[in-house]
């Protein structure tokens, strides 16, 4: 009963605005903002660290973001999927599998999609979508996250889909591309939340 709790003086240190750093990195943004941001996290690293210094000053100063992507349309989506399931690395990973599904379905140039084999995938897709309580909503162009050269080719990725001759092969490089890319996103970027935290 007779112990003191020494309590951390809020105004010494900035809040930590870290929400989760794996399987995905998640941050509070401390901006205003509709739509979740996606940098690298190289660049998230000076963004913190410009944050600290600020508060250091015991002034609000203007932020200055460093480049960035903001997920707007059908990407919002997808993100939200991600976040809400951002414990669990095998949802978040099939979440980002159903993106590639329906990325294949709106965005992909393969003969098979131009057949009734396109039934199965929309099976496929439905199955998934109600599976994981999720839906995209409105007109949809990108679901999949923006991914630097650097680190992804998007093209070799979108040229392995349109070579798959049978349905199979062609989930199978989804799969493969979907995987791939979630584990680059999870190293190579951080992920802010919308909205300013109070």
């Amino acid at each position: 009963m007779g112990k003191i709790i020494q309590l951390k003086d809020k105004s010494d240190t900035p809040s930590d605005n870290l929400i989760i750093s794996r399987p995905w990195e998640f941050r509070r943004a401390d901006w205003e903002s509709r739509y979740f941001i996606q940098m690298l996290k190289s660049q998230s690293a000076k963004l913190e660290k410009h944050r600290k210094e600020i508060h250091k000053m015991g002034d609000k100063g203007i932020w200055h973001l460093p480049p960035h992507f903001v997920l707007r349309g059908g990407m919002a989506y997808t993100i939200h999927g991600i976040y809400s399931n951002r414990k669990s690395e095998e949802k978040m990973r099939e979440v980002y599998y159903l993106a590639g599904l329906i990325d294949c379905m709106i965005n992909q140039v393969n003969p098979l999609l131009r057949t009734d084999l396109i039934r199965d995938m929309y099976k496929k897709v439905v199955t998934f979508k109600r599976m994981l309580n999720m839906n995209w909503y409105g007109h949809i162009d990108q679901v999949l996250f923006p991914i630097d050269m650097q680190f992804y080719n998007q093209s070799e990725y979108r040229e392995r889909l349109s070579r798959a001759t049978t349905m199979k092969e062609l989930y199978l490089q989804i799969r493969e591309g979907t995987d791939t890319m979630c584990a680059i996103l999870s190293c190579e970027y951080s992920f802010y939340t919308p909205g300013r935290r109070i």
